[in-house]
């Protein structure tokens, strides 16, 4: 019998991917945007389809479907019907949007076959899921469950803004929907808006500055008692009404009325890269309190209505691992599993396990404890002799180890001196997240390390944190769990014994007196609220990335590394050894290590003057 092989494909928006299952197992998954080098890539996946097929040694022609993350024809159905309730209001955005749709996605069948004609000529069918049942199966299907209720929330698919389903078996059934404009996600996006960072990547920076507001301040509670009186109106379920006074995102383009909010608020909304008052924090609390308050509501009717022990989620608002993390620990469920590439770039993943199950009817295969995501190692990865061509068309100095162990001492040696060391090994991380493949790596004790990655590698803000990568039979020494966490979905609070005491007068501090303020012995991964976003490392799901960790704790007796993503602002995570050393060569990178070859900064040649362009920093 012929394997049923499907390619999921999502594109057009923003985060294009594309995936390949193969009889129920994932073969391979990648964004755009790693191989364009354009930061959430919307465009037609051309690059990423063909990595795919590669990888699994397959032609076009073979496929047993494609299939795209959602329902084109469904989605111009509610920008038609929105436009026409709230007219004459939104005429701009709607001229704006129509030749798009026109000329473009509402033939999207015919655009899909177009582009995917340069794969093969066979006519293979073509699939179009809703946007929600693409993220509910990216969540369910790999997941460790036979049994599950399903949450997906993100900023809107086609009507839907979030679902609850419940998974059995290979069955996956919708139970409640919530419908724009009426969005947790959109909600989320505007409170980002409003505090100057850019809407579908500064959520993160909502995220992390939030812990600087201050919990007991009056303005605090305030600022939340305003949200919910005025901006939104959450019932016991979860579900929520957006008062639309207050939102321009359907008849503008923007996503807030300035006027209003700073009328109701009493603050201005900020302008990007302008400086954070105490305001903008304590908003920005405000703002992630309602969202975990919602969050934790809709878990728990997800679970009154299926009445299943498990949880999974998707959607792009399941990256908020602080909320996740509330849900974890109300006591709803037994044990909650979340998507890691749970936004736009999973849909293709979804996509593809909706037409494998319900399409195929394949079974869902058992997978144990763990989950059927290979740790997310997903994407492509580069032999010697890539490394070897770029090592020769930039005449780059290196020491290659026959012993990966001798490698993994001198390079701890080196982060225990106070380098920060770029990573590059095996197959590329699918999804949002370095999980230890493609990441940049400093030491956790060295208060100054924070400050260092932040502004002389990343060039982002220094108020945001980073996240430790743990040996997983060590994580309890550090933090107040024993749980595997291998995906960096959620936080766990640091151990009181390595704890350092807040001044009396905390809040009254300067931001970065506070972000600078010695709070444990591991300070460059604690948070403010003495908070950190775990990754727990297993021997058996990257044992190179295991191996330095267990070299670094028999050098320093400390188990566990400050990892974030090996990219420069603007950019999106390396793909390629080319990419490796460009951005190691672009930022004060100490040392680099691709595959089995160690680089020092100080002993590489300059780049020659054309190639000084090659990395675009930009302002996001």
């Amino acid at each position: 019998m012929a394997a049923i092989a499907i390619l999921g494909i999502s594109a057009f928006y923003h985060d294009s991917a594309a995936a390949l299952i193969i009889d129920g197992e994932i073969i391979a998954a990648a964004q755009e945007e790693r191989f364009t080098r354009v930061k959430h890539d919307a465009s037609f996946p051309v690059n990423a389809i063909k990595y795919v097929l590669e990888e699994a040694g397959m032609n076009y022609n073979e496929l047993s479907a494609v299939v795209f993350y959602d329902k084109p024809m469904l989605k111009f159905e509610r920008l038609l019907e929105t436009y026409h309730a709230f007219a004459p209001k939104g005429l701009l955005s709607f001229i704006k949007a129509m030749p798009v749709w026109l000329n473009e996605k509402l033939f999207i069948k015919k655009l899909i076959r177009k582009n995917m004609a340069q794969f093969g000529s066979a006519s293979v069918p073509l699939l179009f899921p809703e946007h929600h049942l693409s993220h509910a199966a990216s969540a369910y299907y790999p997941s460790p469950f036979d049994d599950a209720a399903i949450l997906t929330i993100d900023g809107v698919g086609e009507w839907a803004t979030t679902t609850i389903s419940h998974g059995k078996n290979n069955q996956i059934t919708i139970l409640k929907e919530l419908h724009f404009p009426h969005s947790v996600g959109l909600l989320y996006s505007a409170f980002t808006y409003y505090l100057g960072f850019k809407v579908n990547s500064g959520e993160y920076k909502l995220m992390g500055l939030a812990p600087y507001g201050n919990p007991d301040s009056a303005q605090t509670a305030e600022f939340k008692q305003k949200i919910l009186a005025e901006l939104v109106d959450v019932k016991e379920d979860g579900s929520i009404i957006l008062n639309m006074q207050y939102f321009d995102f359907v008849t503008k383009l923007r996503m807030a009325n300035d006027k209003r909010w700073e009328n109701l608020f009493g603050i201005p909304r900020r302008q990007p890269e302008s400086e954070i008052s105490q305001a903008h924090m304590n908003f920005a609390l405000a703002a992630q309190e309602v969202t975990e308050l919602i969050i934790v509501a809709l878990a728990g009717t997800a679970q009154k209505i299926t009445g299943s022990k498990n949880l999974v989620m998707a959607g792009g608002v399941a990256l908020n691992c602080v909320a996740n993390s509330k849900i974890a620990k109300a006591g709803l469920f037994d044990q909650t599993w979340i998507q890691p590439a749970a936004g736009d770039a999973g849909g293709a993943l979804g996509a593809a396990y909706v037409a494998y199950h319900i399409w195929a009817g394949g079974d869902k295969k058992s997978v144990g404890s763990s989950d059927a995501m290979k740790g997310v190692y997903l994407g492509p990865q580069h032999e010697d002799k890539d490394i070897l061509n770029m090592i020769r068309k930039y005449e780059a100095d290196y020491l290659h180890f026959e012993n990966f162990e001798e490698l993994t001492d001198i390079v701890s040696q080196k982060v225990a001196d106070g380098n920060v060391v770029g990573w590059f090994q095996g197959r590329m991380e699918f999804g949002p997240r370095a999980l230890g493949n493609r990441s940049i790596l400093g030491d956790p004790r060295n208060p100054a390390m924070q400050k260092i990655i932040n502004v002389k590698i990343k060039a982002r803000e220094e108020f945001r944190p980073f996240a430790p990568s743990v040996l997983l039979e060590d994580v309890s020494r550090y933090f107040k769990t024993n749980l595997s966490s291998p995906y960096m979905l959620f936080v766990e609070s640091v151990n009181d014994e390595l704890r350092k005491d807040k001044p009396g007068n905390y809040y009254e501090l300067e931001l970065y007196d506070r972000l600078y303020q010695i709070r444990s012995e591991i300070q460059s991964v604690t948070h403010v609220d003495y908070s950190a976003r775990i990754q727990t490392v297993s021997k058996e799901d990257n044992p190179k990335f295991w191996q330095l960790l267990n070299s670094f704790k028999k050098l320093t007796g400390c188990s566990l590394l400050i990892n974030t993503s090996f990219n420069l602002r603007g950019e999106p995570i390396v793909c390629t050894p080319l990419d490796a050393y460009l951005g190691f060569m672009h930022t004060d990178m100490n040392y680099l290590v691709i595959g089995n070859y160690l680089f020092d900064k100080t002993a590489q040649k300059p780049l020659p003057q054309k190639e000084t362009g090659k990395m675009r920093f930009s302002l996001d």
